[in-house]
């Protein structure tokens, strides 16, 4: 929360876009730091859970931060407005990598089972790459006024209001607490799946556990926004969160894979790959008109009781 505080700091200084894509950027460093550090230590027992943190993540930014923001904003504001635009170019890209890192794997034949060969491992890191790059110039230079949202008129000074020295002492409290983070991501994982595993919950709500609390600062951040009638920048925050989440630590994950050569599961299995779709489509379908209602938030609400529940009792 103190990491989230600080960058949010360094948002208002920077101005939108460019905010929610520090504090997008900010989590996934977390992110990846614990996946990688945790994969390095615990060899062939934590080969998939890069993948079920990733895909926990996604599952729970598309159904679980964005139904929520539509649900509270819905209920308070009736309807809220934002730009159908953007949100096609962000859910073109997420379509695309999730394709490229967590479905594809599970289908090709070169190697049997859910994972990529160093070949296709290398071209699945190259195509994210251009993929997330491609997004980041759109949404800051190219389309940069599809992601700002126009009932706020101060959104372009906003970043006046923050001195340089508090700016700098801001960055320099990010990066400590980022840093404290992946001092302590070691520690996390064994104590929750030993919590889990004690009341007889499968081995899976561990990679849920962390993606949640992973994402709590954020979807605080994106719900508060959608309550005070910005849903454009609760939209932003929300995709850029799950384009980041998958279409940075993937590629890192599998760089430090291919390099240390980790073992490392991508693809997912039907039933995740299933509830995949349906969050996503259902997403589509919501935000395809650049008008928001309750009814919206409530569908991707019970997709995500679907999502947790079924991982439970698969």
């Amino acid at each position: 929360m103190s990491a989230v505080h600080h960058s949010e700091i360094v948002a208002h200084r920077v101005g939108e876009p460019y905010g929610t894509i520090i504090l997008a950027v900010s989590i996934t460093i977390i992110e990846v730091a614990i996946i990688i550090s945790l994969m390095m230590t615990g060899g062939k027992e934590y080969a998939s859970f890069a993948r079920d943190t990733v895909y926990a993540a996604v599952m729970l930014i598309l159904n679980g931060i964005i139904g929520l923001s539509l649900f509270l904003g819905g209920r308070k504001y009736h309807t809220q407005t934002f730009s159908p635009h953007s949100v096609k170019i962000a859910l073109v890209a997420l379509v695309s990598i999730v394709t490229f890192t967590m479905i594809l794997p599970t289908f090709t034949s070169s190697i049997i089972g859910p994972y990529y060969t160093e070949r296709q491992l290398l071209f699945e890191i190259i195509a994210c790459l251009i993929i997330y790059i491609a997004f980041i110039a759109a949404q800051t230079i190219r389309y940069r006024e599809y992601f700002i949202t126009e009932a706020n008129p101060d959104v372009e000074v906003t970043h006046n209001n923050i001195s340089n020295s508090s700016f700098i002492i801001s960055l320099i409290f990010l990066m400590i607490c980022l840093v404290i983070v992946v001092l302590l991501a070691k520690s996390l994982s064994n104590p929750i799946e030993n919590l889990l595993t004690s009341y007889g919950l499968p081995r899976s709500l561990v990679g849920i556990v962390i993606a949640a609390v992973i994402l709590l600062p954020e979807g605080i951040a994106a719900v508060s926004s959608a309550r005070k009638n910005k849903l454009q920048n609760s939209l932003n925050l929300a995709l850029g969160s799950a384009l980041a989440s998958i279409g940075l630590t993937i590629p890192a994950v599998s760089l430090a894979s291919y390099i240390f050569d980790l073992p490392l599961i991508l693809g997912l299995e039907l039933l995740p790959i299933i509830l995949l779709a349906i969050s996503i489509f259902t997403v589509m379908l919501s935000l395809i008109g650049g008008r928001s209602n309750i009814v919206y938030g409530v569908v991707l609400l019970v997709n995500l009781f679907a999502y947790v529940f079924l991982t439970i009792n698969p």
